[in-house]
This record gives C-alpha cells, structure tokens and sequence, in this order.
C-alpha cells in the first residue's frame, strides 16, 4: 500500500459574477431583483423602471412613483408588487417601449 500524498494548496476564491444583466443594459444596475415561479423583475427607481421577463419575455413599466421592493404571485399568475403604500399590481402599471 502506498503511502497517501499531500494535498496540494488550495487557490484562493474569485468573487462571484452577478451574471450577464438581463434587462436592458442603459437602466443600470437594479436596486431590487428578484425571481419566483418562473417570472424574475428588476427595478430601477432612479428611471422609475421596473422590468420583468416572464416565458423569455421582457416588458418595462413606467412605475411613477412607487418603490418597489417585493413581489407576489397567485395561483392564476398575476403579479402583484410591494411598494411602501402597499401593493401594486402588475397589470395597473403602464408599458415602456
């Protein structure tokens, strides 16, 4: 039997990559994102943005002046969004082209 061999040094960890940005590239950088059952958002409060890809589908909203910091689903699919107000619902907000 062979006598068993060092172990060779560990190098040392990178930082991990937030991954490519999803969204369109001229918002920034989110200051909330997230992802649940299949649908992921990403807000931007400084461009009152807020942009969610469902199905491999991207929209953008216009979200005046909420601050979106959470989001909800039902069963049949809607979204509805946290805001300090309450809630907001997806389909009250108005589509960016």
């Amino acid at each position: 039997m062979e006598p068993m061999k060092p172990m060779e040094p560990m190098k040392p960890m990178e930082p991990m990559d937030g991954g490519d940005a999803w969204w369109p590239k001229d918002l920034g950088s989110p200051s909330s994102s997230g992802a649940q059952n299949g649908m992921r958002y990403a807000f931007f409060p400084d461009k009152q943005r807020l942009v969610v890809e469902t199905d491999g589908k991207t929209k953008t909203y216009d979200t005046g002046d909420h601050a979106i910091s959470g989001v909800q689903q039902a069963n049949g699919g809607s979204a509805t969004f946290s805001d300090a107000g309450g809630t907001v619902d997806l389909k009250d907000l108005k589509t960016v082209d």
